[in-house]
């Protein structure tokens, strides 16, 4: 099969989305973009994570 019927399903969907009225919870907008209390997903304010690269930091600035 083509694309057609991948294409004709992601036109569905920018099209709900570009017209379906979502309630924004502005609160938790709030709470994320600070980082206050712990998120939906559990995993709280940042995420911490080992990165192999974070010794380098230093010498690119």
């Amino acid at each position: 099969m083509g694309r057609g019927r991948a294409k004709a399903k992601q036109t569905k969907v920018a099209r709900e989305l570009k017209y379906s009225s979502h309630e924004t919870d502005f609160e938790a907008l709030q709470r994320e973009l600070s980082g206050g209390e712990a998120s939906a997903n559990g995993r709280g304010g940042e995420e911490h994570h080992d990165d192999p690269y974070d010794d380098y930091d230093d010498y690119r600035r």
